[in-house]
């Protein structure tokens, strides 16, 4: 790709307004005849705005970054297939940053961010700017471009891709900075201030975000090599240097406000942590004077010790907070609040979809200017937007009762800022009225309420729903009827989405094509995943999963209780995106939901074929789940449409079934003192789907892109028969808990490559990953098999890797054999 800046420093237009969604017609490849093959990407137009609504005290904390209509994503993947060229991506990015800061500055907020945007990270955009590469991509120093930028997100031919997480307890991954004492920081990435004199161009002023300091480095990682007891925090001294020239830069390009988001401080830190906090920014000080700073937390309560360091920090002009899932953080601002600063209070739910409770929040907000000052409230979301849909005006099917419930990130902005207008005294009765009106329908609607659901979910308590045998004999019996190898292969379940095949289901739902046309489609697309798999040799085959648009929304069309969308996107990382069901009501299952596939399927082998099924953790993390009752009772409620759905898998002959649970880890709570009530329902929710089958159903689950390691023991608790985990990514982190002598007597399944590069991993290497598994597991529990699904990958990447995955476990079952 060449190095190609990741912000373009071409002039920018005057001030504009977004008017309409035109589209930008990229050339991806020429055809034998020389005709370019185009695809459609939705840009945005803008002409000459009229003047804002006065802009009251109200501030957003970050906003969605792909687009109302995945515009960004498109551009990215087109970029990456060298379908387009590095200045249209730009030209994308560009178009997408105006009209958002454009529809803020005209909805009257105040404090606008910049810098939120990123081509895929805002943690990787910070190790960026701090010109923390790791040595293996070969940079060289100067602006880093999108060559280096994007081979440290994806990984390149020649090299791995760094470590993807999930970011704190959200569906949002991370790319995890890899650090040790002989990094060389350097100014490298200009963005926060070429985005901020971009805004500035166009009309707007912003508050420039960046990734704070101290939180930076506690979500790094010691480098490969770097002893893993490195204090991160070390490094402080080091990287302060570079965020005082971005801080001067920013003051002098005309910056009032810069946001640190410093959202560790919602974690359980010591003190010697919370001392860097201090160190940190009584350092910065000196830089920061003739600035006004925000320091933004989210996603949870301030601990009380780290609310003392925070707001005892020198040079602090605002602190945000979390007033949504952090509502104990009220009692310590109430405790005591320092005199003459600004509290940025995120009472809009910036990960959830429901319409803000505004003469709720308005209360709360007059409570908390009678303790901290008049005019030192500054309305706020709980977190960046990120976490949530772009905009409700797109979803023009939606039943139009739950629409009137909803609110998505371009609603939150409207929230906001009537939060705000009506605490500085200029409420709007009607406003006001309409929304206490949906708060009201949406209390009271018979469509919310299922008694027969409500009364099996209560009956569940006092029972832990083990299975009657122990896992040793269940694995005994598998066996017997499964007659697998040592070392067993098989996938996670989806095989390689192609554009043919999404039409197919486009086409399917449009109801362009017949039902008969469409089952005749996904039967031979299963046939030839069927095919493909019985050629490479893997035992435990998948069907590929070519019916499903995604592993969440799939079951929820077909459980009620949900509500869909049209474009209710977003991020996961990278150019992935996800659409989250909206469960607002009591779950049951009507129908039998994947049985007539995987029947079909098995039809198709004699080998083994897994029931493909999602666990009700992940379906309930990975939705926008009702607020009006407990978390853990609507997982009961899942789990119970999954466990019918399970025995009747296994009454249609299917001998293995897979109930992942990728996201298990990911709803954990950020504070220790929360997460054993959630493990207990959690671990219990994914029992009570298959407590009833017979000790030859093999159960499968998978996790991934999360560090397990510290809920080890809760996994083991889930009692799987079979656990196929991610590994490889994270650099094997998984293997260390099995060193430290954690014993686990269940099948398990340590991911030999990462899927989410496009990188063809050798045989010789994935070997050498299953000998590392050998050396701290039994080679009669372990399995092969990758990271994750094949959904986002292509065949010509899919099949090589697959097959040298198969020619590791082959050659080191013969090994096996012959030390015998």
């Amino acid at each position: 790709m060449g190095q190609v800046p990741l912000h373009s420093r071409a002039s920018v237009p005057s001030p504009l307004r977004l008017v309409s969604v035109d589209s930008l017609h990229l050339h991806f490849r020429r055809s034998p005849a020389g005709t370019p093959h185009r695809r459609s990407l939705s840009v945005l137009r803008f002409a000459p705005r009229p003047a804002p609504v006065r802009a009251m005290a109200s501030h957003i904390v970050g906003y969605p970054r792909m687009g109302p209509k995945r515009e960004l994503k498109f551009a990215l993947e087109s970029f990456w297939d060298k379908k387009s060229s590095a200045e249209e991506l730009q030209k994308v990015a560009a178009d997408l940053r105006a009209s958002i800061w454009k529809q803020m500055a005209t909805a009257g907020i105040k404090y606008i961010p910049s810098n939120t945007f990123s081509y895929y990270d805002q943690v990787l955009d910070t190790t960026a700017m701090l010109g923390a590469v790791p040595p293996r991509y070969g940079w060289n120093g100067g602006e880093i471009g999108f060559d280096t930028y994007f081979s440290m997100a994806r990984g390149n031919a020649s090299v791995p891709a760094m470590e993807m997480t999930k970011w704190f307890d959200t569906n949002y991954h991370y790319i995890v900075p890899e650090l040790g004492p002989d990094v060389k920081f350097s100014y490298a990435s200009h963005k926060a201030v070429d985005e901020f004199k971009e805004a500035k161009a166009l009309g707007v002023d912003t508050v420039p975000v960046l990734v704070g300091p101290v939180s930076y480095l506690l979500l790094s990682k010691p480098a490969k090599g770097v002893e893993k007891s490195f204090s991160l925090l070390s490094l402080i001294g080091k990287i302060l240097p570079i965020y005082k020239e971005v801080v001067t830069e920013l003051k002098a390009a005309g910056a009032t406000w810069i946001q640190f988001d410093e959202p560790t401080l919602v974690m359980d830190l010591d003190s010697h942590q919370l001392q860097a906090f201090t160190i940190a920014y009584s350092e910065l000080e000196s830089s920061l004077s003739g600035l006004s700073i925000l320091i933004e937390t989210y996603f949870a309560e301030v601990p009380a010790e780290a609310y003392k360091t925070l707001t005892s920090l020198k040079g602090i002009s605002g602190f945000g907070f979390d007033l949504v899932r952090g509502t104990k953080t009220l009692d310590l601002v109430k405790g005591g609040f320092p005199s003459g600063k600004y509290l940025f209070a995120g009472v809009v739910d910036g990960r959830n979809i429901w319409a803000n409770d505004l003469d709720s929040s308005l209360k709360t907000l007059q409570a908390l200017e009678g303790v901290v000052g008049k005019d030192k409230v500054v309305v706020s979301t709980s977190c960046s937007l990120l976490h949530t849909a772009v905009d409700l005006v797109n979803e023009t099917k939606l039943d139009k009762e739950i629409k009137s419930w909803l609110a998505f990130a371009a609603q939150k902005v409207v929230e906001v800022n009537a939060l705000a207008q009506a605490l500085f005294g200029l409420k709007d009765e009607t406003v006001f009225s309409t929304n206490a009106a949906a708060q009201g329908s949406r209390k009271y609607s018979p469509r919310v309420t299922n008694e027969a659901v409500q009364k099996a979910a209560a009956a569940l308590k006092g029972s832990d729903h083990r299975r009657a045998t122990n896992v040793s004999a269940r694995l005994d019996a598998q066996q017997k009827k499964l007659n697998l190898p040592i070392l067993p292969t098989t996938t996670i379940g989806s095989f390689p989405q192609t554009m043919e095949l999404r039409k197919v289901r486009r086409e399917y739902k449009a109801k362009k094509i017949s039902e008969d046309d469409y089952v005749k489609a996904i039967k031979e697309e299963i046939s030839k995943v069927v095919k493909l798999q019985e050629e490479l040799d893997i035992d435990v085959l998948v069907h590929g999963e070519p019916e499903r648009n995604d592993m969440v929304e799939y079951f929820g069309e077909q459980l009620s209780g949900f509500a869909f969308t049209v474009n209710g996107w977003v991020q996961s990382y990278g150019s992935r995106c996800v659409k989250p069901p909206i469960i607002y009501g009591d779950v049951s299952r009507p129908k039998a939901m994947t049985v007539f596939w995987s029947s079909m399927a098995q039809s198709m082998t004699k080998r083994p074929m897994k029931g493909m099924l999602t666990g009700p953790v992940t379906i309930l993390n990975w939705s926008f789940v009702r607020n009006d009752q407990q978390r853990s009772e609507t997982c009961y409620q899942i789990a119970l449409a999954i466990k019918d759905e399970v025995e009747d898998l296994e009454k249609a002959g299917v001998t293995v079934i897979q109930i992942d649970e990728a996201a298990l880890r990911e709803g954990l709570p950020l504070r220790k003192s929360e997460q054993a009530f959630y493990l207990d329902w959690a671990v219990h929710s994914f029992r009570i789907t298959n407590c009833g089958v017979k000790d030859t159903t093999q159960i499968h689950t998978h996790m991934c892109y999360s560090n397990f390691n510290d809920i080890i023991h809760s996994i083991i608790n889930m009692d799987a028969d079979v656990i196929t985990i991610e590994n490889s990514r994270s650099d094997e982190k998984l293997l260390s808990v099995f060193r430290e002598g954690v014993k686990y007597g269940a099948g398990i399944g340590p991911g030999v490559y990462d899927i989410h590069s496009p990188r063809i991993p050798s045989t010789e290497e994935i070997a050498d990953r299953i000998n590392k598994m050998l050396a701290v597991l039994e080679s009669n529990i372990l399995w092969v098999n990758p990271d994750c699904g094949l959904k986002t990958r292509k065949y010509p990447e899919v099949n090589p890797a697959l097959s040298n995955m198969v020619a590791a476990a082959k050659l080191l079952r013969a090994q096996l054999a012959s030390a015998k």
